[in-house]
């Protein structure tokens, strides 16, 4: 066995250590065009110290090292590169205690987000983020991408959540990051830096987030209407009423498609969809979620909904989020891959971000349908397109981004780099600041181990 192997084997329980053909599940996330290498091995840790073990035999044989965790992403920031060791985090899932006193958790980085929420829920609490992905991703890659979701309309992302990280750094040693207390500001906020750096500058290998208190049993709605700027100047109203709603999501006249196919061949539950050119689902957590839906529903048909159905119980309402979460599978069924975008811009300039995104179609001719969080103009365009024509789909995907980025917006709002992205950075940040992120790379990783070439 060659030393790098045999150091690694040494820094693993038996088992935990996989070459050869058994790497091959762990070589890409869900990106599909974003290319992946031959790792050399796959370590698969069960503790903090496991980790660092494996850091620092990484470190003395200069081998990259990629962490992943559920491998759910859709940038490519968790693909293999040749040589490389992939560090991935799923066999580390411990809930590792419920404060309803201090209202957090502490979780290691491979528990899946929804296990999370549910330890949460037992204790009669509430974790808010929760990405369209939320039934396999895991809190580590949600702090790895600064995760989003449905809810963040309300409730924010998963930086407004994090308040304590152990993260092992390139060398090997283990830090712990934040504090666990509400407040807290001595020293740099190094917890914002290493949430969304996608494993660049260390490895989250424990999480501690903050609870809330249980909300009120959600209801909600889905409005149908004739034209997407109609949905847009509804959206519009809701978000600037004072009953602020839990979720706001859009999809459009492809999507709708997509996801009825679905369901018309029996791989999804639920109701056929309407027949539509936009479709809002909202919904309301606030202590009387049943007059909050029916005055959303008063301000859908106000702005030329032809068809409002009310969601007065929680379950019919997540039956209604269900639905939206089907969207990535329902788009890849259509071509046999997607590219799946999360610009965000200003609310005001959503209408002309969704123009230019119908004319880029046109003009490139490419299939793109836009989904998304309409409530914090984060939007998802997805490039639907045969696995044998990447090329020019990719061109669309970084135009998306280009257009994006020149109404005052950004690449990425929850989704990260990776790889895909990278091209359209510099654009977007200015050279003066790339330089910058470079630099606080270096600093804290000098051998430039810890997932080259993806986020800088």
């Amino acid at each position: 066995m060659p030393q790098p192997l045999h150091d690694l084997a040494a820094a693993l329980p038996e088992g935990a250590l996989l070459t050869g053909e058994a790497t091959e599940p762990y070589r890409r996330d869900t990106a599909d065009g974003a290319e992946a290498g031959v790792p050399l091995a796959v370590a698969l840790p069960r503790t903090t110290e496991q980790v660092a073990a494996v850091v620092r035999a990484c470190a003395a044989h200069g081998l990259a090292i990629v962490p992943q965790g559920a491998r759910s992403g859709v940038a490519g920031a968790a693909n293999a590169i040749d040589g490389a060791v992939m560090l991935c985090l799923e066999r580390m899932t411990a809930v590792l205690e419920v404060s309803t006193v201090d209202q957090v958790a502490r979780v290691e980085a491979g528990v899946r987000t929804i296990e999370l929420a549910r330890a949460a829920a037992d204790a009669g609490l509430f974790y808010p983020p929760d990405p369209g992905s939320w039934e396999i991703s895991t809190i580590g890659g949600n702090v790895a991408t600064n995760a989003g979701g449905m809810r963040c309309v309300k409730y924010g992302v998963t930086r407004d959540f994090v308040r304590e990280l152990t993260v092992v750094l390139a060398d090997g040693e283990i830090v712990r990051l934040g504090h666990r207390t509400v407040k807290g500001v001595a020293g740099l906020d190094l917890v914002g830096l290493m949430v969304g750096s996608e494993g660049t500058l260390g490895i989250v290998t424990e999480v501690t987030v903050a609870l809330r208190p249980a909300p009120a049993p959600t209801a909600g709605l889905s409005a149908a209407f004739p034209t997407a700027d109609a949905a847009l100047a509804a959206a519009e109203a809701l978000v600037a009423e004072p009953r602020r709603p839990s979720v706001l999501e859009f999809l459009d006249a492809g999507c709708l498609v997509a996801i009825d196919a679905m369901i018309a061949r029996g791989e999804a539950p639920g109701p056929r969809l309407p027949a539509a050119e936009a479709l809002l689902l909202v919904q309301s957590d606030g202590p009387d979620a049943g007059a909050d839906v029916e005055h959303y529903a008063a301000i859908a048909r106000a702005h030329g909904a032809t068809l409002v159905e009310t969601a007065g119980d929680p379950a019919r309402a997540d039956a209604l989020m269900e639905l939206r979460r089907l969207l990535h599978p329902a788009l890849r069924s259509l071509r046999g891959a997607v590219l799946n975008e999360d610009v965000s811009v200003p609310r005001a300039q959503l209408p002309a971000l969704l123009e230019g995104i119908q004319q880029l179609a046109v003009d490139l001719d490419v299939t793109i349908v836009t989904g998304g969080h309409l409530g914090d103009g984060n939007l998802h365009p997805f490039l639907a397109y045969d696995p044998a024509d990447v090329a020019r789909s990719i061109r669309a995907y970084l135009a998306v981004i280009d257009l994006a980025v020149r109404l005052g917006g950004t690449a990425t709002g929850e989704h990260g780099v990776g790889s895909l992205k990278l091209p359209a950075i510099e654009a977007e940040l200015g050279s003066r600041v790339v330089a910058a992120q470079r630099a606080i790379k270096a600093a804290l990783d000098p051998q430039g181990l810890l997932n080259p070439g993806r986020k800088y």
